[in-house]
């Protein structure tokens, strides 16, 4: 279990890529080297929105953008299948100045689901469109989208097949909700290593003090046809405002009826807590009491601490400030 020591930032943003990570023994420096160079690009992203003059909203957006489009994460291009070997994709964005926030689910064929989930907040009346309606919402707004082949990758089609003989010999055993696979949840290996990547995430805090947060995954791997993670759901998996900004991954289920992301806020809104002991009463005290290795999130607060906690083995993630000298991690350090 792990917290990162005190950061601060004046404006910048932190990330995730999941939870799921492998054994320092299982991660190869070649694959270490990949991921390194995959949330760099992702912090660069979103921290070039900023520095163009861009809002926390234009930073999340692209920063996960970045992280959607590379096969390494569980979240547009490389998503998990669901028992039907259907890849479905889930989003949620927040504003933290104006509350205002949009998300999509069970969406098949949005090249960037974070994207849409920003164009149902800005151009719809909506916060949660979902299957095919959503799909349609995205056409009629000219959003990119792909065939099945583009999101499919065969690492995900073979953590398919090991979680479909997991659920078999094991039917009580629910693997991490959102493709981030714990060490407790499930200890077995997948043939390979980079089925052990997942959901992915920015919070944001821009210079005039704006906060925002987004999410997007592709679930976890043989996931009930129609199951939906708490990634989409504002509260659960992703939640912003004056105060704070946050954005999760860990077992879905658990989050949502918690209202993790809701919680950070609600604490240091009615608890006066600061950001990390909020976030450490909730993932350390709360969560891993309930639910060992369920998961972790990233956060920021209007005063720019920075808070990038997990009670997994490890989390890919990173952060980066006003000197946009990016910061990366995987494990405890």
């Amino acid at each position: 279990m792990a917290s990162a020591r005190a950061l601060r930032i004046d404006f910048g943003l932190a990330i995730h890529g999941g939870v799921g990570t492998l054994t320092p023994a299982a991660l190869t420096p070649e694959l270490e080297a990949e991921y390194r160079a995959a949330l760099e690009r992702s912090l660069r992203a979103g921290f070039g929105a900023l520095r163009s003059g861009g809002s926390a909203l234009d930073a999340t957006v692209e920063a996960v953008g970045v992280m959607e489009d590379s096969p390494l994460f569980n979240a547009g291009r490389g998503s998990n299948f669901d028992e039907r070997g259907v890849i479905t994709m889930d989003a949620s964005i927040m504003d933290g100045s104006t509350g205002a926030a949009g998300a999509v689910a069970h969406v098949a064929t949005v090249r960037s689901p974070v994207r849409l989930a920003r164009l149902v907040m800005d151009q719809s009346p909506h916060v949660l469109l979902v299957g095919e309606g959503a799909e349609h919402f995205a056409r009629v707004h000219g959003v990119k989208e792909e065939d099945a082949a583009y999101f499919y990758t065969d690492r995900r089609w073979d953590a398919l097949q090991v979680a479909k003989a997991e659920a078999g010999a094991r039917p009580n055993v629910l693997g991490d909700s959102d493709g981030d696979e714990s060490v407790e949840a499930s200890p077995s290996e997948a043939p390979d290593p980079t089925s052990r990547s997942g959901t992915v995430g920015a919070v944001a805090l821009d210079g005039a003090g704006r906060l925002a947060a987004a999410t997007s995954t592709g679930g976890m791997a043989n996931k009930t046809w129609g199951r939906v993670g708490d990634s989409p759901i504002i509260g659960a998996g992703t939640f912003a405002s004056h105060r704070c900004a946050v954005s999760c991954t860990g077992w879905g289920e658990h989050f949502i009826t918690n209202a993790v992301a809701h919680d950070v806020h609600a604490r240091m809104e009615h608890a006066d807590e600061g950001l990390a002991a909020a976030v450490r009463g909730i993932v350390f005290e709360r969560l891993h009491r309930k639910v060992p290795g369920s998961g972790g999130l990233v956060a920021l607060d209007a005063d720019g601490n920075v808070e990038l906690s997990f009670n997994t083995r490890g989390m890919y993630r990173g952060w980066i400030g006003e000197d946009g000298s990016p910061n990366v991690a995987i494990y405890a350090e």
